[in-house]
């Protein structure tokens, strides 16, 4: 018996029969794995057949069909959603109403909004246009995503949308008004039938924005381009001085007004002059409209109100000067300042004469500069109830003010001489009636002190009551004032004393003998007073002391 060397034997002993791995990984894909033929290895049948026998069995056709062989064993191509349903998007148009807080005006909004469906991945997002200058953040309200539809979370479908109905999402409610034709035809396709298109609410704010306020605007007939196109060039030329009396240091300068009639601007320049002492700036005032008459504001009706003007605009100004305005021989106050107008030149004589031949443009004679600074009077301001008349007086004199000046002369002739009076109290309280006082008045200063007796259990702190002031007699203006004096203290008389009143009672020898002394000058009623309290005094004095001398002398 011979054997084939070549023969193999199979192992009884064998129980498990898979296959090998075929398939190996390069460069993250899978391909067939090429194993090496060895001695006792059989290659892959996949590797034995050849392309002819792949492509033979591939192109085979059965040899019994049942019915017609026309369309079968083709299959239709497999196309996902993802690549089917790209780019294609539904569009509904829609509006929210916001309701507007606190606002007398308004109370709610109409805010359209645009509604897009992707249908690849069933997400929504909803887009508010955008309005100029509506001052309201608008644009994307909700980004791209799947909105819920109830509690459970399911999300709204193609199948759910449909016009005039409410789309509710996190809390807002959208009224589906529209959709656009690729919608429409879609939802036809599929078989929904969409209702039938809602009109759009009207915003009412944006309404209100829409409609302007009324304005009648009556067309001008007056041409400002013709009037520069025939009086360019054109300037009246006035001569004046201006009047400085209101100035620190009072002086006039010569100056001259020029008013061109191309654009009615005024221009001032000033006539420098040698050795004036002044700094040769030309021009006082800038070529600029002169407002004459403002339009009234409802600070302007109150007296004396502080007003303080930087820029003045056409809609505050009522009129402008005009070359009717400006006339030789008178007065004109420009921008706060007086110009006294006393002569023009040839050209602008020639035109008043041409246009306004009621204007007399003659000239006047220069007056001198000590004449115009007389002619206007320093009016000293109206006291304003801070310190005393002199005080304040000095502070309308000078910058820095200097204590007031004083009579030396009189001081020096009265250095403590001192009038001394009784005076008592008299007030509807009766706790300050009948109180009494030592009247001082010092004719150094004319000044009145004031002290108050001490009383035994009247529980009231004596000693000063007014230090020394000039009082002014009831009646008496601040412009004019009167204070009190010598002539006005007559026995019995009252005087007023910043709301007190005080009678004099009393007064010593001292002040008899100064009134007599100024006889002249002191009323005979208040001299006669003096003498009737006085002259009594005095005889009780005398009678006094001649009985006290007469029990004197037997004793001794």
């Amino acid at each position: 018996m011979s054997l084939n060397m070549n023969s193999t034997f199979r192992d009884v002993r064998k129980s498990a029969f898979h296959r090998s791995q075929t398939l190996v990984y390069r460069n993250g894909f899978a391909v067939p794995r090429r194993p090496t033929v060895g001695i006792g290895q059989d290659p892959l049948l996949s590797e034995q057949l050849i392309q002819q026998q792949i492509s033979e069995l591939s192109s085979e056709t059965p040899y019994i069909t049942h019915g017609s062989y026309q369309g079968q064993g083709l299959v239709e191509d497999f196309i996902p959603a993802y690549v089917a349903l790209d780019k294609k998007v539904l569009r509904f148009y829609a509006y929210f109403e916001e309701d507007i807080l606190f606002s007398p005006k308004e109370q709610h909004r109409v805010c359209p909004v645009v509604i897009y469906y992707y249908l690849e991945d069933d997400s929504m997002c909803i887009f508010e246009p955008r309005v100029e200058n509506s001052g309201i953040p608008q644009g994307e309200r909700i980004k791209r995503q799947r909105l819920p539809r109830n509690e459970h979370g399911e999300p709204y479908l193609w199948k759910n949308l449909n016009i005039g109905m409410y789309l509710e999402v996190y809390g807002v409610k959208y009224n589906i008004t529209q959709c656009d034709a690729f919608t429409k035809e879609f939802m036809e396709s599929e078989g929904i039938v969409l209702n039938d298109p809602e009109p759009m609410p009207v915003d009412p704010y944006g309404q209100s924005r829409k409609n302007t306020l009324p304005s009648h605007i009556t067309p001008s007939s007056f041409d400002q381009m013709q009037q520069f196109i025939d009086m360019d060039r054109k300037v009246l030329r006035f001569f004046a001085l201006l009047d400085d009396a209101d100035a620190l240091f009072t002086d006039t300068r010569a100056v001259t007004i020029q008013f061109y009639l191309g654009d009615n601007t005024v221009e001032i320049r000033e006539v420098h002059e040698a050795n004036s002492g002044h700094d040769p700036f030309p021009i006082l005032m800038h070529r600029q409209k002169l407002p004459k008459k403002f339009k009234a504001a409802p600070h302007m009706y109150i007296e004396n109100f502080p007003s303080c003007v930087l820029e003045v605009s056409k809609a505050e100004v009522e009129e402008y000067y005009t070359p009717k305005d400006f006339q030789t021989g008178q007065t004109m106050k420009l921008r706060g300042r007086r110009f006294l107008l006393y002569d023009c030149d040839g050209f602008t004589k020639e035109y008043y004469q041409e246009n306004h031949p009621d204007i007399q443009m003659k000239p006047s004679e220069v007056p001198n500069k000590t004449s115009l600074v007389q002619l206007r009077k320093k009016e000293v301001p109206p006291y304003n109830g801070f310190g005393s008349l002199e005080d304040s007086l000095q502070n309308c004199l000078y910058l820095i003010p200097e204590p007031p000046k004083k009579n030396v002369l009189k001081m020096l002739e009265n250095n403590n001489k001192v009038l001394c009076y009784s005076a008592r109290m008299e007030s509807q309280n009766p706790d300050d009636d009948g109180r009494l006082f030592i009247l001082s008045y010092s004719l150094a200063n004319d000044m009145i002190s004031i002290y108050e007796k001490p009383t035994r259990n009247s529980g009231i702190i004596a000693g000063k009551f007014l230090k020394d002031t000039r009082i002014s007699k009831p009646g008496s203006t601040v412009e004019n004032p009167e204070f009190y004096s010598p002539a006005d203290f007559a026995i019995g008389a009252t005087l007023h004393v910043f709301g007190r009143r005080f009678v004099l009672t009393d007064a010593d020898q001292y002040v008899l003998n100064y009134l007599e002394s100024n006889a002249g000058q002191i009323p005979h009623q208040t001299l006669l007073s003096f003498h009737q309290k006085l002259g009594v005094r005095t005889e009780n004095n005398q009678a006094h002391d001649q009985n006290g001398d007469d029990v004197a002398e037997p004793s001794s």
